[in-house]
């Protein structure tokens, strides 16, 4: 594409070609994705040929899982704290650390979180789009972070790296008579043909009275490598919005850090792809054993307790009345032999189909590291609280690993929120931050980073540590005070066990027994 050609519907009609071309490299993921949901609202009979009257338990231990997982994320939310990479730059990043946590709550970052930790668990792979929103903070404009639906994403086939595909497409529906009112223009225009088949879950089929609309990320290179991010908003064939369009953002570029808005977190990551699988995919066998086991107890309970009987047809029984289980008496017609009525006889199941049905059971909880003292269980012969939390502590590392790659996304995020922030913000802004003492001040913001090219490393904290957490903590400062740390003649022996040990907030102890130690020397110098 020329640099100096504008965009119009023909080059929007090529980015709708290649929209289907990534949408057609992209129909397995999409497929496993459906596949998995369906596994997580317990449907998985859903489509089967099944006679009317045949149980179908959808046990939910699967589901169980999956919300213990989610229950560990949200106990560790993460935070931000900015370090500098120079001294000169130490203002800012502890403004940044101060700030960001007030941008992400104004966008709902916790529910954005929250909501997101249900596709990396399900099908491996959540996105988190980091855009400029020029509505927001009464038209002032701010950062918007947003959850993104993978179905209606579509990258290059092939990559491995989201920032390595030449374009990205975000599909999204509108209604027609929105969009007429947002964009005049449009009335009257063809409408987009983009359909979704079997990509749409069922609850989002009906489209009626609504059109595509697709924002078009792409990039482009100068000689030396260098990338300018554009963007382009369209319906069918009609441009709504596009950067190279826009005189101040032809050259510049739509987001000076020229990366794609979209942050992707991955669970187990897939070669040659930029989505990965998710714990659906590894549990839905033992889980599809789980529930024919059940089945089959249970179609053997069903005939069990509903007995049927062999009858003959000269006995003289009158059928309504013994099928009649509310009558006293039932009538017969002349004389009832042994063997003119015979109740069936169902044999109970074999003893290794409930021990295989339990197996099956323990096998989900082993891949899924879901065991019973994750979730507060105990097993037998273990009653020792240290012994307890010690084996809650091994078996969390499953979701401690899960964690830490969120935590690497959150970086992505705040990386891409701080080049916002140095493009958009101007000195008119201030934020209500949480004080040292735990209260709130008010931190004018004259001017965030005033354009300068200063990069910051991010490190990411957990912002709501989880209880058994916070107990640890309190037992390890009480055992500090105990021991004598805390008492100026003992600082010296105190400041030498603090150099073997590492927990958080070290530091702030370390200072505070220096702080002691010399306030006591200057009481004895004088």
């Amino acid at each position: 594409m020329n640099d100096h050609t504008p965009i119009g519907e023909k080059q929007v009609a090529e980015a709708g070609r290649l929209l289907e071309r990534y949408r057609q490299g992209k129909q397995a993921l999409d497929r496993r994705i459906l596949d998995d949901e369906r596994w997580y609202r317990l449907r998985c009979y859903d489509g089967g040929r099944r006679e009317p009257d045949d149980p179908e338990p959808a046990s939910a231990w699967l589901f169980n899982s999956l919300m213990n997982k989610h229950g560990d994320m949200m106990d560790n939310l993460p935070a931000p704290r900015v370090l500098p990479r120079e001294e000169g730059d130490r203002r800012d990043a502890e403004m940044l650390t101060k700030v960001l946590p007030v941008i992400f709550a104004r966008s709902g970052f916790e529910e954005v979180y929250s909501r997101n930790i249900y596709p990396k668990l399900q099908h491996g792979t959540a996105c988190y789009g980091v855009f400029w929103d020029k509505s927001m903070n009464n038209g002032a404009g701010d950062i918007r972070v947003s959850d993104i639906d993978v179905l209606n994403l579509f990258w290059e086939p092939g990559v491995r790296d989201l920032q390595d595909s030449r374009n990205v497409f975000l599909v999204t529906y509108a209604d027609n008579d929105l969009l007429d009112a947002a964009y005049p223009a449009l009335r009257g225009k063809l409408r987009s043909a983009l359909t979704a088949n079997d990509r749409l879950r069922p609850e989002a089929k009906e489209l009626t009275g609504k059109s595509a609309v697709v924002d078009w990320y792409y990039k482009k290179y100068d000689g030396e490598g260098r990338a300018t991010l554009h963007y382009c908003k369209f319906v069918g064939n009609q441009v709504l919005y596009a950067s190279e369009n826009d005189p101040a953002l032809a050259e510049r570029g739509f987001y000076d850090h020229g990366q794609y808005p979209f942050v992707l977190d991955v669970l187990f990551p897939i070669a040659g792809s930029p989505a990965g699988f998710g714990y659906i995919d590894i549990m839905k066998s033992p889980q599809r054993y789980i529930d024919l086991l059940d089945e089959i107890i249970l179609r053997n309970a069903r005939l069990a307790g509903k007995p049927r009987w062999f009858y003959r047809d000269s006995c003289g029984v009158n059928e309504q009345e013994f099928a009649d289980w509310e009558r006293d008496f039932v009538h017969v017609a002349g004389r009832l032999e042994e063997g003119d009525l015979r109740q069936i006889t169902v044999n109970p199941l074999p003893a290794f189909i409930t021990n295989h049905r339990l197996n099956k059971v323990n096998e989900l909880k082993e891949t899924s590291g879901n065991r019973d003292f994750t979730q507060g269980g105990v097993t037998q012969g273990v009653t020792a609280a240290s012994a307890i939390t010690a084996l809650q502590e091994a078996g969390s590392k499953l979701s401690r690993d899960c964690i830490k790659g969120t935590y690497r996304a959150y970086t992505a995020l705040c990386e891409l929120a701080i080049e916002l922030i140095r493009q958009f913000y101007d000195g008119s802004r201030a934020f209500r931050v949480l004080g040292e003492d735990g209260g709130y001040e008010f931190l004018p913001a004259p001017r965030l980073l005033a354009g300068r090219q200063v990069g910051f490393d991010v490190e990411v904290r957990a912002e709501q540590a989880a209880p058994q957490t916070r107990l640890a903590r309190n037992d390890l400062a009480r055992e500090l005070y105990q021991m004598g740390f805390f008492r100026p003649d003992l600082a010296d022996q105190a400041l030498l066990a603090l150099e073997m040990m590492d927990f958080e907030g070290i530091a702030a102890v370390r200072a505070h027994i220096e702080a002691n130690a010399a306030a006591a020397r200057g009481g004895m110098s004088q």
